[in-house]
């Protein structure tokens, strides 16, 4: 459960967990303008890759219910799963004054059970192996999602249809003590991240007072406090009611079937008053103003905001492409000034965030360190008044087009999630009242000129911006005395009236529906369709491992090198990461500026990167350009330059990201606490954040890339494993092409060395200070056998029913009882040596002692007293196979599995064979893995926090020797 603003996903991978916009266009608009022309394409009518203007078609119907509920349903059916996702209308945007955060506090309340279901909403989604589940709220909209297997719909929407219509009698006091605890601790969360307090001091300041954007979603600690048992069920009567909500079904479904569903499962449920909708109003500012803002940041960071229109206004596509040409990626204006020519910044983004009553077009620049921001400021100026005059070029304009086409069609994979048809459709349909409104959107930005971008951007981005610059703080006292002077806009004249919708006149029709028997049973669910592995080679001996997924015109390849953070043993640390990152910044003949815009063109993606046992790179084609795609990805590979200019400018930004790092608790740890788990001199003893050091970064040479290049990315240490639209006959001769002369030297590809570790015998307690944190982060780790393990199933398996889940022991202990954190879990990472054991938990500073105690119980009771039991064990078997139809239902899923499975030794049915060895594991077996992976005494922990407040507690807890590193890991005490 999230809120945008502040949110995540309940069980983020990333290190950094990434601030997510969930409003489908301005996410996919976001993502189009990254990838700057990556495209793939859904099982729906699309048009030739070259074409600008023709159509993109996701067919849906959709119909409503007497009772006012809009239904729409679209039909995809290569996997055997449906997408379910609700939309409220009403978000943030409609709360009153002091009653700020409770749109997403009630959020969090709809998954509390409802009348005819006790407990947590997860559980019967969990048992049916549900996947993309969660729920978000943003300013004009709350959304409530899951995946799940075809066979599971009923339950699905019995379950929302149970708390849509039967949740008031199941929230009690004890309830919304619980979740507001939870919603405290995720706004924690979110300002104890780096520049995570900006997005408040933004919209305080760009928006008047009486504007309904003028406050944060995730609202304030003391509204949060005062909310009542009454205000919530009022808030529920009334926006809750089925005249103010959308479903929409994507997936293995059809329309009839949908209908009859939906009306068995909703058609009782009240419609719910008139809800006055709040009327668009950008309140565009005429006057420059300025703000500054202390915050645990490495590098000051400029961000700009100007107020434009809001979601299908016909400016909008407009700025978009304008947003694109000024700061998309690193062929754009802003880029190529502030980056390559001046060198004043580290990384520079323009983007527009779009939401129904205005939008928001928002600069930012990381200021490279020594360099004055007012010289920044200067040239940011120049560049925009050069835009503003001329505006973009043709061919500026024909890049930015395809980037943002291609990247829409790219999130249509898949049905349902975070992004997806699903939600495209019911954004179009919420906002807009047209699921297919989108389309509209597309011909603007197909139409567009330089003309017309020009003079939407005169229009919007000449005057009035708001900028902010946020300073890192030098004293813990500067931050909060900056913090607290944080003021925003006055009330201004002119706010338009809610208006009420046209006076319609519902009914509601009598359910057939005996909710007193509770959750519809699944008692079948579908099989898993995997594609079967084939295997060729090339004429120089390359092994390509290939997996048809025949459903959309695209090819996926990576090339998978046995490297990794693990072959910087030996050399400096960071190599194989940095090596990644350089090979698209120039070959022989082309620079990276030529690279870009010729991937642009081509609609192609291509990356590399490293993961602690392998490097890899990849591309991502459309199969009409493929040939020319694996051209330039081979070139890309095969022949990198690594010129003393791109590494200069890569190992700037590379040196301001580890200076973030160790700013953000979790890149603090993860950098911390390898090494204490491995010892410095192991392979794996590095920070997992695969940036190396300081010292080593700043050492590297073009030699030494070269040399790691030379050892390690070479024909005879690779594998090609292809996914997608192609078959062995038609993607074996373009790989020969491409790689087949590739020749390899000849020295021996090195050796890694994965010494085994033994297991410490005392734990171990490491502090380090983040002054004025309003939480602590708590990692505590261990080492697991090797991801080729015969026990790895039930490592697995016996990790889930730790921490592994949101129903697990842990999350339920810290989140859902204590109400300490926002989300506490734990991992088992993959890995061909001993694996890393990572129990983490962040939590609200007064209660670190407190959580380390309960978390530290949940181990030993784990591996002794209370171990795994058969319904806990079952549970996740139960859900680890069930969930498996909806796992693979992308090309990049396919080409995963092939990735895992070469890199650990697996045989090619692996994934078929999953479902029988998931459940041929038994309770013994569990338990043994339990007893093997939570030992108590082997943990290692690494606390960060506010040394001030939680250092005594900690220490008096006597669970190990306790010592204080800096930053760097280094021991202070």
């Amino acid at each position: 459960m999230m809120s945008v603003a502040t949110c995540r996903s309940i069980r983020p991978a990333d290190k950094n967990f990434p601030r997510i916009t969930l409003l489908c266009r301005s996410a996919l608009i976001a993502l189009a303008i990254a990838l700057s022309g990556c495209m793939t394409a859904p099982t729906t009518t699309l048009p030739k890759p070259e074409s600008t203007s023709a159509v993109i078609d996701i067919p849906f119907q959709k119909f409503q219910l007497d009772n006012g509920l809009t239904v729409v349903v679209h039909e995809d059916h290569k996997a055997p799963v449906v997408a379910v996702s609700i939309w409220y209308h009403v978000g943030s945007g409609d709360e009153p004054a002091r009653k700020t955060g409770f749109a997403h506090l009630f959020e969090h309340l709809m998954f509390s059970g409802s009348e005819n279901h006790k407990g947590t909403y997860f559980k019967p989604f969990e048992v049916a192996g549900a996947t993309d589940m969660n729920g978000t709220t943003w300013l004009d909209r709350t959304n409530y999602f899951e995946t799940v297997p075809t066979t599971a719909l009923d339950m699905a929407l019995w379950m929302e249809s149970d708390r849509m219509g039967h949740l008031l009698s199941a929230i009690g006091k004890p309830e919304l003590d619980t979740q507001r605890g939870v919603v405290q601790n995720e706004k924690r969360q979110g300002e104890n991240r780096p520049y995570g307090r900006t997005g408040e001091n933004i919209q305080l300041n760009a928006f008047p007072a009486n504007h309904p954007y003028q406050h944060t979603t995730i609202g304030s600690m003391a509204d949060l406090d005062a909310a009542s048992l009454d205000d919530v069920k009022q808030w529920f009567r009334d926006y809750y009611g089925a005249a103010n909500t959308t479903i929409v079904l994507a997936g293995d479904i059809t329309a009839p079937i949908a209908k009859e569903k939906v009306q068995k499962y909703f058609g009782d449920i009240a419609s719910g008053p008139p809800v006055p909708r709040q009327q668009a109003w950008v309140a565009p500012r005429s006057e420059s103003t300025r703000g500054t803002q202390s915050d645990h940041v490495a590098q000051v960071r400029i961000i700009r905001e100007w107020n434009v229109p809001q979601l299908g206004d016909a400016d909008t596509p407009l700025l978009d492409l304008a947003a694109a040409v000024l700061g998309g990626g690193k062929t754009s204006r802003l880029y190529q000034r502030l980056v390559y020519q001046d060198k004043l910044v580290d990384e520079v983004s323009v983007r527009v965030q779009t939401f129904a009553l205005a939008s928001q077009f928002e600069l930012r620049a990381d200021v490279k360190k020594s360099i004055d921001p007012a010289k920044v400021e200067a040239a940011i100026a120049d560049e925009w008044a050069k835009f503003l005059k001329d505006g973009p070029t043709e061919d500026e304009l024909a890049r930015a087009k395809t980037g943002i086409r291609a990247g829409f069609i790219r999130g249509l994979e898949k049905v349902g999630g975070f992004g997806g048809k699903a939600v495209i459709l019911a954004e179009n349909q919420v906002y807009l009242g047209d699921p297919a409104a989108y389309k509209t959107e597309l011909a603007r930005s197909a139409a567009a000129t330089p003309a017309s971008v020009l003079a939407a951007a005169q229009k919007w981005i000449a005057r009035g911006d708001y900028t902010l610059t946020v300073m890192p703080a030098k004293t813990g006292a500067d931050l909060a005395a900056e913090n607290k002077a944080v003021k925003g806009l006055p009330d201004a004249a002119g706010k338009p009236a809610p208006v009420l919708p046209p006076a319609k006149k519902y009914t509601v029709e009598k359910s057939d529906v005996d909710r007193s028997k509770g959750v519809p049973e699944v008692d079948q669910y579908p099989d898993l369709s995997f594609p079967a592995v084939q295997r060729g080679k090339l004429k120089n001996g390359i092994e390509v491992i290939l997996a048809e997924r025949h459903t959309i015109p695209l090819t996926q390849i990576q090339l998978q090198f046995d490297a990794g953070y693990a072959a910087d043993q030996g050399r400096k640390l960071g190599t194989a990461s940095f090596v990644g990152a350089m090979l698209d910044e120039g070959t022989k003949t082309l620079d990276s500026v030529e690279i870009a815009k010729r991937r642009q063109r081509l609609g192609a993606l291509i990356s590399a990167g490293a993961g602690l046992d392998s490097s890899t790179a990849g591309l991502s084609a459309l199969n009409a350009e493929l040939a020319p795609s694996l051209d330039l990805f081979a070139d890309v590979v095969r022949n990198p330059a690594f010129r003393d200019a791109d590494i200069e400018r890569i190992r700037a930004q590379w040196l301001a990201d580890i200076a973030q790092e160790k700013t953000q608790p979790n890149g603090m740890a993860l950098r911390t606490l390898p090494p204490l788990l491995y010892g410095k001199d192991h392979a794996y003893g590095i920070p997992f954040t695969g940036t190396g050091t300081e010292s080593a970064i700043k050492s590297l040479t073009a030699d030494d890339l070269a040399a790691f290049q030379r050892d390690f990315i070479r024909p005879d240490n690779v594998k090609i494993l292809v996914a997608g639209d192609t078959t062995l006959a038609q993607i074996l001769p373009l790989l020969d092409k491409a790689f087949g002369d590739w020749a390899a030297p000849a020295s021996a590809v090195p050796r890694k060395n994965l010494a085994q570790v033994a297991a410490q015998k005392k734990p171990r307690v490491f502090l380090i200070n983040r002054a004025d944190s309003p939480q602590s982060l708590i990692f505590a780790g261990a080492l697991a056998p090797t991801t080729k393990a015969p026990d790895y199933l039930a490592v697995q398996t016996a990790n889930a029913v730790f921490g592994g889940t949101f129903t697990s022991r842990l999350n339920m202990n810290l989140r859902e009882d204590k109400r300490w954190s926002y989300g506490a879990r734990s991992s088992v990472q993959d890995a061909l040596g001993q694996r890393p054991l990572l129990v983490q938990a962040p939590v609200q500073t007064d209660k670190t002692a407190e959580s380390i105690g309960e978390a530290l119980k949940e181990v030993r009771a784990v591996a002794g007293e209370r171990p795994p039991t058969t319904a806990e064990i079952d549970k996740i078997k139960a859900q680890r196979v069930r969930a498996l139809p909806g796992s693979y239902e992308t090309i990049a899923a396919a080409l995963n599995a092939l990735s895992t499975n070469q890199l650990y030794g697996r045989p090619d049915n692996y994934v078929q064979t999953l479902k029988q060895n998931i459940e041929a594991q038994t309770d013994a077996q569990v338990d043994v893995a339990a007893k093997e992976i939570f030992v108590a005494d082997a943990l290692t922990w690494v606390v960060v926090g506010d040394l001030s407040k939680i250092e005594k507690p900690v220490r008096a807890l006597n669970i190990g020797e306790v010592k204080v590193l800096d930053a760097d890991g280094q021991v202070l005490r």
